[in-house]
């Protein structure tokens, strides 16, 4: 699956968010190794500390399913269901993506100019995971 296949279908999650209080809708499309792609939207809630955001709703939906091996994954987001920036993920996603995918897993991130093509380190240099226990 290309990058653009893989950001079509985050863009495609983005119309399922629930997001009523700030009305940015951000949606994730994650590629297993199985091949399968799994989507996430974010799911605000009016006490915000519950909130979903997209990145983790994707991941929780692929290990529920039983995948642990991921390939790539998109994300994009933006006020009102309209692609207006670059949506990247935020510190939590950061490390939950990293408790399941090395340094050197691609991020894809579609803002308004297009595709923004990173690696988890760019994201999150220095991380904290199993390899340094």
């Amino acid at each position: 699956m290309t990058k653009e296949e893989l950001c079509t279908l985050a863009k495609e999650a983005m119309k399922k968010s629930y997001s009523p209080y700030s009305g940015c809708t951000v949606g994730a499309a994650l590629l297993a190794e199985s091949g399968k792609v799994y989507l996430g939207c974010n799911i605000e809630n009016a006490s915000f500390s519950p909130t979903i955001c997209a990145e983790r709703s994707a991941f929780a939906s692929a290990i529920s399913a039983g995948e642990r091996s991921f390939k790539a994954l998109a994300v994009t987001g933006g006020k009102n269901g309209e692609i207006d920036g670059a949506f990247y993920p935020c510190g939590v996603c950061r490390q939950v993506i990293r408790e399941f995918c090395a340094d050197d897993f691609p991020i894809y991130v579609l803002g308004k100019d297009g595709i923004i093509s990173l690696r988890l380190k760019d994201l999150l240099p220095y991380s904290f995971s199993n390899e340094v226990m």
